[in-house]
């Protein structure tokens, strides 16, 4: 079950794949707690539902409810956030600059664990998501808190690998109804 499982399960044509869940997963430098909720918020961002549920738990190993709600929470507020501001972005009118959000953000200031966790997670998920406003965003916000380029880096190899794994299985359950 977990890492393991989504190693087994990929075809032999994604063997680059299995690879890299191992060595970026596997051998991550991060923090258990940071690597897991950055996976599990890529997993969640990726919508796969296979990635997903063996992600989710090998997840719960590492950490604290409190910190895989915050990870979900990742994934969810950013999944309403890459929208917003990707679209405010490409529409290419200023104007829209200037117009506030209203939309409920408070995640954000309070997502019970540490501040950097969280921003971390959001930016791997706009990394799946393809936001540039929400990826310079975020990655500003960590850089200037003291996160190295590299912890960044490592989460957007995270983010990649995950959302490769999860487009391999979903192409695979699909060609295998065809």
């Amino acid at each position: 079950m977990g890492l393991d499982t989504l190693k087994e399960r990929m075809p032999g044509y994604a063997r680059d794949i299995r690879l890299n869940l191992g060595s970026t997963i596997g051998n991550s430098t991060l923090s258990p707690q940071t690597l897991w909720g950055t996976a599990l918020a890529c997993a969640v961002a990726s919508r796969n539902a296979t990635v997903l549920r063996e992600i989710e738990a090998e997840a719960r190993e590492h950490l604290a409810p409190e910190a895989a709600d915050a990870a979900k929470a990742a994934a969810s507020i950013m999944a309403m956030n890459n929208i917003y501001y990707r679209a405010k972005h490409l529409i290419g009118d200023e104007a829209y600059q200037s117009l506030p959000a209203r939309l409920r953000m408070q995640v954000i200031g309070n997502p019970g664990v540490e501040k950097t966790d969280f921003e971390l997670w959001c930016l791997a998920v706009s990394a799946i998501t393809g936001c540039g406003v929400c990826l310079e965003s975020h990655e500003k916000t960590l850089t200037g808190a003291g996160v190295s380029r590299e912890t960044v880096h490592e989460a957007l190899r995270i983010a990649a690998v995950v959302h490769a794994a999860a487009v391999t299985l979903e192409a695979e359950e699909v060609l295998a109804t065809v």
